[in-house]
Order: structure tokens, then sequence, then C-alpha cells
């Protein structure tokens, strides 16, 4: 079957608006009876005035969302719900909700990989054997320094020099000579 452009007329603002061989063509294929009896535009209008009509025949006015600035229970960060938050239930932000909603497992196995907790991990050793050190260190134990250095753990590689705040270090260092 052949198509061709057509004019039609918008039975809503009375101007002609074309029927194009190809929308002729999808009316054919989903078997559609009759023609389209309004241009795009007021196709577009319709549409956006709301959903559902009243019952009376009128369109509904829009639909509008409520949202409520409020904190997130679990990071304290300000954010926004679409939703009026009832007293006593927790408030979440969209990334603790997504995080509460992945299995335990999962976020357990996320967590063990993340690069912060095995850096924070890293720190923590290494300030645990500083300390260890400092103070055999303080009793006067070169071989104790030079076992320090070799255990402490080879992922945390840094070309900055670290910046350490542990006062037994810091007192080691001073008391020790200089090279």
């Amino acid at each position: 079957m052949q198509f061709v452009d057509r004019f039609l007329k918008c039975s809503d603002c009375g101007q002609e608006f074309v029927f194009t061989a190809g929308e002729q063509l999808f009316f054919h294929d989903k078997q559609f009876k009759n023609d389209p009896k309004r241009c795009k535009l007021c196709k577009a209008k319709r549409a956006g005035l709301g959903r559902s009509a009243s019952a009376g025949g009128g369109a509904a006015l829009p639909l509008s969302r409520t949202e409520t600035k409020t904190q997130c229970s679990a990071c304290g960060v300000e954010t926004t719900v679409p939703f009026k938050p009832t007293q006593g239930r927790p408030v979440l932000c969209r990334s603790c909700f997504q995080m509460k909603r992945v299995p335990a497992a999962v976020a357990a196995a996320v967590a063990l990989d993340s690069p912060s907790q095995q850096v924070a991990a890293a720190e923590a050793a290494i300030d645990q054997a500083f300390a260890t050190a400092a103070s055999e260190v303080s009793q006067g134990s070169p071989a104790a320094t030079a076992e320090m250095i070799a255990e402490a753990p080879a992922a945390v590689t840094s070309t900055e020099p670290e910046v350490t705040t542990n006062p037994a270090l810091i007192a080691a260092a001073a008391d020790a000579p200089q090279a």
C-alpha cells in the first residue's frame, strides 16, 4: 500500500497539519481506524494538562509533588525528599537509601574493597608499628628501629614525606643521632 502525505485540520485550533506517509504507515501497522484529530502542538498541550480529567469533563490541573528539605538520619547531609517525613521514622538521602537497599553481604564486600578503608587500615598498622618502635627506641634499641622499618606495610608508598603527630615518635626522632 502506497502512502502520501495528507493535510488534516486540527479539531482544537483549526489549523492544518501534515499527516505524513510515515505516520500513516504507523497507523496502518497498529490497525488504527481513525486519522489523528489534533496537530502535534495541541496534542502536546493536551498531554501536559494532567493525567486524569475531573468527573465533570474538565481537564485537571497539573499534579504537584511535595518536596521537603530535611537532614539525612544516617550521614547528616541536607537533602530533599518527595514526601513529608513523619516523626520517629528515619529519613535517608539518596546515597544512604541506595546503600541500605544493597544486600548486607554485598555492602560488606564493597566496604572491604574501598580504598579509603584500605588506607585507614594501613595507617593504623603504621601508627601501631611506630608506637611500638618509639617505645623501644626510647629504651635505646637501634635494632628495633630497623625492625620497625622492615615491618612497615609495603602497600603504603608515598612520594611525599608523612608528618606524624605521635608525641612519642617525635621525642624519639629528636633524641636520635643525625646521620
